[in-house]
């Protein structure tokens, strides 16, 4: 039974399932008929007449096509954007998210998972198994004008995926830039690829505006912009549509990845009006609407794994839940009890919500607090996908199926969280500070075992309680407030004893902040140069004909300018060419004939 407060979960694909439909086993036909009258459009239509129907759909009453000759495992991996640690229903959120809760209950939560504080650095450590450091990503996201992109020289999980015979597909945000054609997310490993290539956008008109006069349109379909698409859905619900139909054209005989990034609950905060039925009574704006959206994401889930079930992939699929970094108060998100928020290496930045849902975990309805990584997942899907790794390449994940599944210890020890030369440097940080090992001025930050260290300055410090959600913003008088001009520019805690961040211990245990400083000098020998270019003038949507995409061409027949030396030297060989011409000539050369 849906719970009253969240009507969208009698799905659309649930409408097509009557008792008598299912006893007759003609479900296929139906449903991809009302699948393709458009899915997502007969929502709230008559859905509480079907109601016993979505009913028995969710419990499992179906007749699942038995089409499972594939040993590969169909693998789906669902990014939200910007969801707060504490906005899911099962860690006490008033946000209901059932779906979620449920799909959590029956698998693995993962209570001890990290991410990136912001977009690109965490999608780039799911998409290459590799620390910022290892891909040029340190500071900050791709921006649109900027020719910048995942570096082409890392083989992506898509790319290793197609190799053992996955067909492949990418729904939603990319963020991954896209200067040039071979940045494109098909260039990248993905057989198609539907959705948006900037970091936020407009959840209906799918229109950005990276600055005054750089506005443009940012949805595609493959390569081209999606202008056939343009029908003001919201995004959360068209991005549902089209894995609905991935799913509904797919054999399931042959291994799938698909990929479904949604931009929600990023903002602009914007959501459907029926979503807010149940949130009225939530005094703050940004906080209501925020909440609206999550609503609709979770349904959204909710139609994703019924298709999964209807279509007959769900019994040899791995789902993959997982934010993309921490919640952003002032839009609306909570991290509480955590400290800080998106954008900080504080808990409340980089500690996600993330489960695994699947029938092939060995062990279900379980919590793993071992320490995951999104980097994990790259080698850990391609291990599943039974594909190969090579040996020369120097991965920064590790294959953590077995501690999900089966409840063994991580073979993870540590995390570096980040090193990035670029961010505004700890007016106090010195060398000094950090015992002549480390510059305390540059941010960084570091998890080993049970410790973790961070320096610099780490953003925003804040504990944001639910309750500081007046209706102008988060209450400053509710905030725990801490103040970084005091002279600090190193914090170490024992995560596991006080995952609040509430203690610093780094004067009591120096020993422990030096080995920490050591391990950030190694990683830090390991870095590569930061990629940040300034932006491009020729990314302007307006002279790409309104469309934000590829702008950055190669200039042909440009051959390099000579140093001096080099012109002195072709005109030299020029001359000596056209001597040994005339030479050739006899009759032509007033000189001794050659003998």
């Amino acid at each position: 039974m849906a719970p009253k407060g969240c009507v969208g979960l009698r799905s659309p694909l649930a409408w097509a399932w009557p008792g008598k439909m299912l006893a007759m086993g003609a479900l296929a036909g139906f449903w991809v008929l009302s699948l393709l009258t458009y899915g997502y459009l007969s929502w709230g239509q008559g859905l509480e007449e079907e109601e016993d129907g979505a009913v028995r759909a969710q419990a499992g009453e179906r007749l699942e096509p038995s089409t499972m000759a594939t040993t590969q495992p169909h693998l789906i991996f669902i990014l939200a954007d910007d969801q707060g640690f504490r906005d899911v229903g099962y860690h006490g959120s008033e946000i209901k998210t059932p779906t979620l809760d449920k799909l959590a209950a029956e698998g693995v939560k993962l209570e001890n998972y990290y991410v990136q504080p912001i977009c690109t650095p965490s999608r780039s450590q799911f998409i290459t198994g590799k620390y910022q450091i290892h891909t040029g990503l340190q500071h900050s996201i791709i921006r649109p004008t900027q020719p910048n992109c995942l570096p082409l020289d890392n083989a992506s999980l898509p790319q290793k995926l197609k190799e053992v015979g996955y067909s492949t597909h990418m729904v939603g945000k990319w963020h991954l830039g896209f200067y040039r054609k071979e940045c494109m997310p098909t260039k990248r490993g993905f057989d198609t690829f539907f959705g948006s290539l900037l970091g936020s956008g407009d959840y209906y008109t799918h229109y950005k505006c990276d600055s005054p006069g750089m506005c443009g349109y940012d949805l595609y379909e493959n390569d081209n912009a999606a202008w056939d698409y343009d029908h003001g859905i919201y995004s959360t619900q068209m991005y549902t549509q089209r894995v609905q139909q991935i799913l509904a054209s797919h054999n399931p005989r042959k291994p799938l990845f698909l990929y479904i990034a949604y931009q929600a609950v990023h903002s602009p905060l914007q959501a459907p009006g029926r979503y807010f039925k149940h949130y009225r009574s939530i005094i703050n704006i940004n906080r209501r609407r925020y909440a609206a959206m999550l609503a609709c994401l979770d349904e959204a889930i909710n139609n994703v794994t019924l298709a999964l079930k209807t279509y007959g992939f769900y019994n040899n699929s791995i789902m993959i839940y997982s934010s993309d970094n921490g919640g952003q108060p002032t839009a609306g998100g909570s991290n509480w009890p955590l400290r800080g928020s998106k954008g900080t290496y504080w808990e409340g930045g980089i500690r996600a919500v993330g489960f695994v849902h699947s029938p092939l975990l060995k062990n279900k309805g379980t919590v793993c607090r071992e320490l995951v990584h999104i980097t994990d997942w790259y080698p850990t899907l391609i291990t599943l996908a039974e594909g190969q790794i090579e040996e020369d390449v120097q991965l920064d994940g590790y294959d953590i199926w077995e501690t999900i599944s089966e409840g063994l210890r991580s073979p993870r020890v540590d995390i570096l969280h980040n090193i990035d030369p670029i961010y505004t440097r700890a007016k106090n940080g010195s060398w000094a500070a950090g015992f002549g090992i480390w510059n305390t001025a540059i941010q960084s930050a570091i998890r080993v075992q049970h410790w973790k260290l961070l320096t610099g300055n780490p953003g925003y410090s804040d504990w944001v309680p639910p309750q500081a959600f007046s209706n102008l913003g988060p209450n400053r008088w509710h905030n725990e407030r801490i103040t970084l001009s005091t002279g600090k520019s190193v914090w170490l805690f024992n995560i596991t004893a006080d995952p609040y961040e509430r203690v610093d211990l780094s004067h009591r245990y120096p020993g422990i902040v030096k080995q920490l400083l050591r391990r950030l000098s190694k990683f830090n020998k390991t870095a590569v140069p930061v990629r940040y270019p300034p932006r491009d003038p020729r990314s302007n949507p307006r002279l790409n004909g309104g469309v934000w995409g590829p702008w950055y061409k190669e200039e042909k027949n440009k051959k390099p300018r000579k140093s001096k030396a080099e012109k002195k030297l072709k005109k030299s060989k020029i001359k000596k060419k056209k001597q040994q011409k005339m030479d050739s000539f006899p009759s032509c050369h007033s000189g001794t004939p050659h003998g």
